[in-house]
């Protein structure tokens, strides 16, 4: 797999829009939803996320292929939160063996799931419709981000799915030489663990040969570079960035009008 295939080509109004100025939407959105306690902010935002995915050219179906670790994720917050949270305040809704779960539990468990999808997905929008060169090109031109920082980012970002194959490769290399778990909890464990830190090593190797190679063709000298495209901020990135601080602070007034809103700090 590679990082094209990861990117969705579209033409889409809000997927042509600049990537800084996609990232800065993200981030504004994000403060929003990570500015409150409450279920029904990251809920409205979940509810704005989705109707804005056509609009980014992205399909629904795109979003739940790339997001099923943040399902996984989901289920695991939800389960230690009401296994392990402290807040046991409101009425019993039934017993797990010793635990009493009540609306306490369960209100904070539901408004951390619905913050980690709220805030999951404006990632997945705006990776799957940006060329990792144009964020770096408009990190550099648009950002003032240093030119090291920003081409060390795109390498990055295109080694990505170099892990996936990585890992492939691991696992049929070690089952060609019989190396197997035979159904084995612990040893499937143990197997497990020898993969990711297999992967790992070869990861700081790729790493360490790419910086060299890096600087060795004079990324590190400071002479000012030239860009083959250029990036540029226009009318319309302004009132997308609009746009998002806009919307973000509709769904703050609906939370602090409902009197749902429990400020992070405060």
């Amino acid at each position: 797999m590679t990082l094209s295939a990861v990117m969705v080509r579209s033409s889409a109004p809000l997927a042509r829009r600049n990537p800084v100025a996609k990232l800065v939407a993200a981030t504004v959105f994000a403060v929003g939803v990570l500015a409150t306690l409450d279920p029904l902010t990251p809920a409205l935002a979940i509810a704005a996320e989705l109707v804005l995915l056509p609009l980014f050219g992205v399909r629904y179906g795109t979003v739940l292929r790339r997001g099923w670790p943040v399902l996984l994720s989901v289920f695991g917050v939800v389960l230690t939160t009401i296994l392990f949270g402290a807040n046991r305040d409101g009425s019993s809704v039934f017993a797990l063996g010793p635990l009493d779960v009540t609306t306490g539990v369960l209100t904070v468990a539901l408004g951390l799931a619905l913050r980690l999808v709220a805030l999951a997905l404006p990632g997945i929008m705006v990776f799957s419709t940006t060329d990792p060169t144009d964020l770096a090109d408009a990190l550099v031109q648009n950002a003032k981000a240093p030119a090291r920082f920003a081409i060390g980012t795109l390498a990055a970002f295109r080694l990505v799915p170099l892990l996936g194959q990585e890992w492939q490769a691991l696992r049929m290399a070690r089952r060609a030489r019989g190396v197997d778990s035979g159904g084995n909890p612990v040893a499937a464990a143990r197997l497990f663990a020898s993969t990711v830190f297999a992967l790992l090593v070869g990861a700081i190797r790729r790493g360490t040969r790419l910086a060299t190679a890096m600087d060795a063709r004079g990324f590190d000298s400071g002479t000012p570079r030239t860009h083959a495209r250029e990036q540029h901020f226009t009318r319309a990135d302004w009132l997308f960035l609009l746009g998002a601080a806009l919307l973000t602070a509709a769904i703050l007034t609906v939370s602090i009008a409902t009197g749902t809103f429990r400020p992070v700090l405060g």
